[in-house]
């Protein structure tokens, strides 16, 4: 009876998660939306792109070299974008902290929005990762990213995206805008507005999301945390003062509240709120969480201003906890999106690459000494790939460490339709799980490996080929393969 009831139980929460699940997908779509289709309408669609002008080419792609900014589009209005594609590459495995996204509305000098590439779109840290929103939709393991926020303009829109790398080469660009050119505008139209503010480690106070003045709507947060020790970061309470009140109206319980989480963060993507990247709690853990005021918008009708506390727990690498709520120092970053009239523009300009990155130390595979049993390598755009005939292939990398001290390390790795097993080695140590490198696609994407103390002088990184992968097709010719773009290193001590 004991077993029956207890698989009863489970069964039932499975029906009853899904059903709920369901209804979360039935209530976050608008169905207003399909009868809108049903009406005639006077708006002529438009769409500027990437594509080769040559009709019948298949050179889609723009290059922005480093240093320059370059023009997605440059819009007569009154118009309303209705959708933004782009996908990017580069060799910077950060790109999208790199590229900066600006748009400014109605001929105006200074932008509306000025924010990093990937921390419009949801993710910061320059992360490639996947998530799943009303507004916000990205894919392709974080490389594919589509924004469905309308804008409206009334005489003119200009997007451009600044390339701000050095030492990597031009930046790839693929790229629509979709939008729509209307009759008029209403007087009161609401600009969409988009803004960046980062604290390199936080100081001592809240941190400022928005402060501005006007009338309109909140509508969207996205925030990353790079924690400089262990512990939990998000005990700190989100805080909206409307039309300059000394009290907030809006306050609330926790970080992770305000994000729809609760008892701390793991990855998720809804139609509202999210986490798109949770690495952990640990000193050099990188974290995203976004939230859309959607069904609950903000209203402001003079100023508004949005904080959120930086408090949490700080514990010992040896367990001791200091504290569970006091304020913490970490690297934050914020984007806030809000409608309002009228547009207005940052007075401070975002910070300089440098500043906005952490001093990560990347090291291209294609530059560093390398010994590879058997000499099965070929040098391709993206970086080294590895082919050996039999499971048990290994490459080796030499590099050298400056400064000793504990260091995350990561690689950019490739899967690859004809990928295989390998064991990730430093100083001839295992360093992170088993890697499955067998894929449809051939895919880039920064592998964490751990956090180790690493002495100065000279290191050796080994991808040590274990055994085929149960997923290999035993239809095509035996490759056990493995690609490798790049090394990280981030020293601890330095954030």
């Amino acid at each position: 009876m004991k077993i029956f009831y207890t698989r009863f139980l489970l069964i039932f929460s499975i029906l009853t998660a899904t059903s709920t699940v369901n209804a979360q997908h039935t209530q976050a779509f608008d169905h207003s939306i399909l009868e809108q289709l049903t009406h005639l309408s006077t708006a002529q669609s438009r769409r500027v792109s990437s594509s080769d002008a040559n009709f019948n080419g298949n050179g889609d792609s723009k290059e922005i070299m480093p240093g320059e900014t370059f023009i997605l589009a440059d819009l007569e209005g009154p118009g309303i974008i209705k959708h933004i594609w782009n996908t990017t590459a580069s060799l910077n495995p950060f790109y999208p902290n790199a590229l900066i996204l600006r748009i400014y509305w109605d001929n105006a000098e200074k932008p509306s929005i000025e924010v990093p590439l990937g921390d419009f779109f949801g993710v910061g840290h320059g992360k490639n990762k996947d998530l799943e929103s009303l507004p916000i939709s990205v894919s392709s393991l974080g490389r594919s990213r589509s924004c469905f926020w309308n804008m409206p303009f009334k005489s003119h829109a200009k997007i451009t995206l600044t390339n701000e790398m050095q030492g990597y080469g031009p930046a790839e660009l693929y790229y629509y805008v979709d939008w729509e050119k209307v009759e008029s505008l209403p007087k009161d139209v609401l600009y969409f507005h988009a803004r960046y503010n980062q604290q390199n480690r936080a100081i001592p106070g809240d941190h400022t999301i928005l402060n501005t003045t006007g009338k309109g709507n909140y509508v969207g947060t996205v925030y990353s945390v790079l924690q400089v020790v262990n512990g939990w970061f998000g005990e700190g309470d989100d805080r909206f003062y409307i039309d300059g009140e000394k009290h907030p109206s809006l306050q609330g319980t926790g970080t992770e509240d305000y994000f729809g989480d609760a008892w701390g963060f793991r990855e998720f993507s809804s139609a509202y709120h999210g986490v798109s990247l949770y690495e952990g709690p640990l000193v050099g853990d990188r974290v995203s969480a976004y939230r859309w005021h959607l069904q609950d918008p903000i209203h402001f009708n003079k100023s508004l201003k949005f904080d959120i506390e930086h408090r949490g727990s700080v514990v010992d690498d040896d367990g001791t906890k200091h504290s569970s709520s006091n304020e913490r120092a970490d690297w934050i970053s914020s984007v806030a999106f809000w409608y309002q009239t009228p547009a207005v523009y940052s007075d401070s300009k975002i910070a300089p690459l440098a500043q906005r990155t952490p001093p990560y130390q990347i090291l291209l595979a294609s530059t560093l000494p390398m010994t590879a049993t058997p000499n099965k390598v070929t040098m391709e755009p993206e970086g080294i790939r590895f082919a050996p005939e039999t499971p048990d292939g290994e490459i080796e990398f030499s590099f050298d460490i400056k400064e000793s001290g504990r260091y995350k390390f990561s690689a950019v790795l490739v899967d690859d339709l004809f990928g295989s097993q390998y064991q990730p080695m430093l100083d001839n140590q295992p360093a992170g799980v088993l890697l499955n490198m067998v894929s449809k696609g051939g895919d880039w994407s920064e592998v964490v490996f751990g956090t180790f103390k690493l002495s100065d002088g000279s290191h050796k990184f080994k991808l040590k080929g274990v055994g085929a992968s149960p997923n290999r097709s035993t239809l095509l010719k035996p490759q056990f393969a493995i690609g490798i773009s790049s090394l990280i290193l981030l020293r601890l001590e330095d954030i």
